[in-house]
């Protein structure tokens, strides 16, 4: 390895590049021109493996070591270490990292408790104040707390898309309704966090997928009667859990997506299922993704009608 020249007159060399390789591999593979100093890099050493392809630039003080290719993580956390110690990753970033949400938005969410502009790849939230107690870490990324995650989610999301996070942080035990509620407490101010408390208000419907989401969607829209989400019936041949149930009605409701129902093996099963129920006197309509999004209207017509 080249020997490079630093402050002491006599000339030293340079660490390892194993060592550079070891610090990555604990942080998502990105490293901070911080680390690297404290490692023993100094700047011609740091100049020289960049332009030698063994560090890529992500942000300003923010490498990647090897391959500019980070994984989502690298990303979240190359983000939260360019914008210094009090950064953490927050709305759908910090969502889609604690699984609530989806999102394949580039920018990377980060919110700071001081005046920072957002940047190419950084979308930053200036607050006068982030409490403690809104801030963990995850994976090595410090993120927003579950319940302040929710709370920041008010002021990006739709409401479909807010219910699936607030379900999806239930269904995933990433939080409970009385640790929501309590952050939902200390909100005074918080211009939207009354979408999040009427969520709340008549208990989360525990669904498990956006299809299922939908159908709530249209019975709201429609001011049909609200049903019971995903039930187990056991007075049956054998136990089957139905998507809604009216039991004054004795109406179940099957969402079919086609992901689990557009095969040979499922629709023998949804047979099957269908005359199971029908043999113990309840009334079945299936509904599917294109009912519930181009025939909603229709749709509505359909289950009023059922009901």
């Amino acid at each position: 390895m080249p020997e490079l020249s630093g402050n002491n007159p006599e000339k030293r060399r340079a660490p390892p590049d194993a060592s550079l390789s070891d610090i990555a591999s604990r942080q998502h593979g990105v490293v901070t021109v911080a680390q690297l100093r404290v490692a023993g890099f100094d700047d011609e050493a740091i100049g020289y493996r960049s332009r030698a392809g063994r560090l890529h630039r992500l942000h300003r003080g923010v490498y990647a070591v090897g391959y500019r290719r980070v994984t989502r993580n690298g990303w979240y956390l190359a983000a939260v270490l360019a914008l210094g110690p009090d950064a953490t990753l927050s709305h759908w970033s910090a969502a889609a990292l604690w699984g609530l949400v989806d999102h394949r938005d580039g920018a990377v969410d980060v919110t700071v408790a001081r005046n920072v502009r957002s940047r190419r790849g950084l979308r930053v939230h200036s607050v006068r104040h982030l409490p403690p107690g809104d801030r963990t870490r995850t994976l090595g990324i410090a993120v927003t707390t579950v319940p302040r995650t929710l709370l920041d989610l008010t002021d990006v999301a739709n409401d479909r898309v807010l219910r699936r996070a607030v379900n999806e942080a239930f269904v995933r035990r990433r939080a409970d309704e009385a640790a929501v509620h309590a952050r939902l407490g200390r909100a005074a101010g918080r211009r939207n966090a009354s979408r999040l408390a009427d969520l709340l208000s008549p208990g989360p419907a525990r669904t498990r997928s956006e299809l299922e989401d939908r159908f709530l969607d249209l019975v709201r829209a429609h001011g049909l009667p609200r049903p019971q989400v995903n039930v187990p019936l056991e007075n049956l041949p054998e136990p089957v859990e139905v998507d809604f149930l009216f039991p004054d009605r004795a109406l179940v409701v099957e969402t079919d997506g086609a992901r689990f129902h557009d095969n040979p093996v499922a629709r023998a099963r949804d047979a099957r299922r269908q005359a199971m129920l029908e043999a113990a006197g309840y009334r079945v309509v299936r509904v599917t993704w294109r009912q519930l999004t181009e025939r909603r209207a229709e749709t509505a017509r359909r289950l009023r009608h059922a009901l």
